[in-house]
């Protein structure tokens, strides 16, 4: 997708960003036991906060374009005219979104050696005013925990003898809008769930497990007209698992879910999930089961950074039918969002005839295709898609063959942020090498 020029980004406050520590890869990469434990550190918000906080200057009209038309930022429209070119309204609230997943990363202990290590470094109560993120009319209200299947080999333990992998995680939070002043402003009360990417070794593991597997009769709609949606096997048991001493994340999610619904059930509500790459994939997932769960939940949103495939075209389809809305911001250059497994889009419609064989514009004969379709490496994209490059805002990451920095969140962020001001201006490329 090409964006032509449009809104100037209006704001002038500074984002300041964490480290490298929050590039979080779904595959693992060289230097990933190097992490040393974060401490809180400030940062301001370049979003659409209250300006009752303190925070950017938003003027009255701004806070009423947000307020009346909260639906069309949240995809009831499947954001159709604010991506091309990209509204900034629309901007801020992804980056806000983008904060969330931030925070999420700043709340997790990476210092292997910690007796807390895989644990929120944080109190519920104080949490993200602990972490940087203050003053945002949001209370967090739940910990999420996902548990791998997988076991590190034994061969890794005499290799590696301080490589540690808790079985169960702390993956991110739930935290509901509390402020009156920001739920007039955002012209709802917004419930948010926010998942960090890839941390731990287990972890890497349930990555590579990229076959597809059928959802549970629990997740799935029956509609005669589709195949067994499926997912990613690795996937499906980091939000499934559960163990004598941990309940899952599923579990958690649903029983969460269920109190906030019946709780404010006589008012205007939202459900907006986020995530950063493995985080990503769990907010496709996690959306993808509340929608199906729960008969009477409020409009439900993905706004996901840098995620990776997650399932076939009959579980597109399941989250279509259940109304859920996926807005996937997507670096072109970051070759996660192209894993795991090949895509194959049934509505290609541009044959070209060659003789008595027929190629899509993907590239392969069609009986090459039909086979593909028959395995179980065949993902589907879901959603809506903003497609941002570094090539044009951060070239030198592309010179220097940086991919990890293209998957970093900090990137992502970045180039949301500056995209609508570069694209207008044709200013001097950013830096976002950290």
């Amino acid at each position: 997708m090409r964006f032509s020029s449009g809104n100037i980004c209006k704001s002038k406050c500074n984002i300041l960003f964490m480290t490298k520590q929050h590039m979080r890869l779904v595959l693992p990469i060289s230097k990933c036991f190097k992490l040393s434990k974060l401490g809180a550190r400030r940062f301001k918000i370049t979003s659409s906060w209250n300006p009752g906080f303190g925070h950017c200057y938003v003027t009255d009209k701004a806070v009423a374009r947000l307020r009346d038309r909260w639906m069309e930022f949240q995809g009831i429209k499947n954001w159709e005219g604010l991506l091309d070119p990209l509204d900034d309204d629309l901007r801020k609230e992804i980056l806000r979104y983008g904060e969330f997943v931030e925070a999420a990363y700043r709340c997790f202990d990476f210092d292997m050696s910690s007796p807390t290590y895989a644990t929120c470094l944080y109190p519920k109560s104080s949490m993200l005013t602990d972490c940087g993120l203050d003053k945002t009319g949001y209370k967090v209200v739940k910990n999420l925990y996902a548990t791998c299947v997988v076991q590190m080999p034994r061969w890794t333990k005499k290799m590696f003898p301080n490589l540690v992998s808790p079985r169960s995680s702390w993956i991110g939070y739930v935290a509901v809008c509390h402020d009156a002043k920001e739920i007039a402003r955002l012209g709802r009360r917004d419930v948010v769930i926010a998942y960090r990417g890839t941390a731990t070794s287990s972890e890497w593991l349930e990555n590579l497990r990229a076959t597809l597997t059928c959802l549970p009769d629990d997740m799935t709609t029956s509609d005669e007209n589709f195949d067994q949606p499926m997912v990613q096997s690795g996937l499906l048991n980091l939000y499934t698992t559960n163990t004598q001493c941990d309940q899952s994340l599923q579990d958690t999610i649903r029983e969460e879910i269920g109190k906030i619904v019946d709780k404010y059930s006589d008012e205007p509500l939202s459900i907006t999930i986020t995530g950063h790459s493995l985080g990503a994939a769990l907010a496709t997932l996690t959306a993808c089961d509340i929608t199906t769960k729960f008969s009477n939940t409020p409009i439900v949103s993905v706004v996901s950074f840098g995620g990776p495939r997650v399932g076939n075209k009959s579980f597109r389809c399941q989250l279509e039918k259940n109304g859920t809305n996926v807005l996937r911001i997507v670096n072109s250059d970051d070759p996660i969002t192209k894993v795991p497994g090949f895509v194959i889009d049934n509505d290609i419609d541009d044959m070209v005839e060659k003789g008595t064989t027929h190629v899509a514009s993907t590239g392969m004969p069609s009986w090459l295709q039909k086979c593909m379709e028959n395995t179980q490496w065949v993902y589907a994209e879901v959603g809506k898609e903003l497609r941002l490059s570094s090539k044009d805002l951060c070239p030198q990451i592309i010179n220097k063959g940086n991919i990890a920095t293209c998957h970093n969140l900090k990137t992502y962020l970045h180039l949301v942020d500056n995209f609508v001001k570069v694209e207008h201006k044709r200013e001097k490329p950013i830096d976002c090498s950290g």
